[in-house]
């Protein structure tokens, strides 16, 4: 199929949008760039400062609390610009009681990274040295890529 095309979002339907609002906005450092409400649905626009227009995350209210299944590894992932703010992130996190992957460092192209819950319960990644975002070490190349 011609075309362009490009991911712009990714919809979570969230049991307690006002809590997971927060989580996102603390931990990941997003912001709101809409929010409307209409009847009893509440739908909110979270993005990163300058890439607003880029992908943003859409969140509902309403919807069931995520069960994640042991050995399911289903996650958004955070790069971040450095393993002290992995461990930074792990270590708030576990004062708040949602750590779930204390930090570790694992064979390229994973690098170092911790986990957390969100208050719906999908998992989180913030990681460092990855071949993506601000902490890339080593950016993947077109001879890297498997098609």
């Amino acid at each position: 199929m011609a075309g362009l095309m490009s991911l712009t979002h990714l919809a979570l339907h969230v049991a307690d949008l006002a809590a997971c609002v927060e989580f996102y906005r603390h931990y990941c450092g997003l912001k709101i760039v809409h929010q409307r409400r209409s009847g009893a649905k509440e739908i909110c626009w979270l993005a990163e400062s300058g890439k607003e227009t880029e992908f943003i995350i859409v969140m509902m209210n309403g919807g069931p609390r995520r069960e994640i299944k042991p050995g399911d590894y289903s996650h958004l992932g955070f790069a971040v610009e450095s393993k002290e703010r992995v461990d930074q992130i792990a270590a708030q996190a576990e004062q708040a009681g949602c750590l779930i992957w204390t930090p570790r460092e694992e064979p390229y192209p994973v690098g170092y990274y911790c986990g957390v819950r969100d208050p719906n319960g999908h998992q989180v990644e913030f990681s460092f040295g990855q071949p993506l975002g601000p902490g890339a070490q080593d950016p993947i190349e077109n001879s890297q890529i498997t098609r």
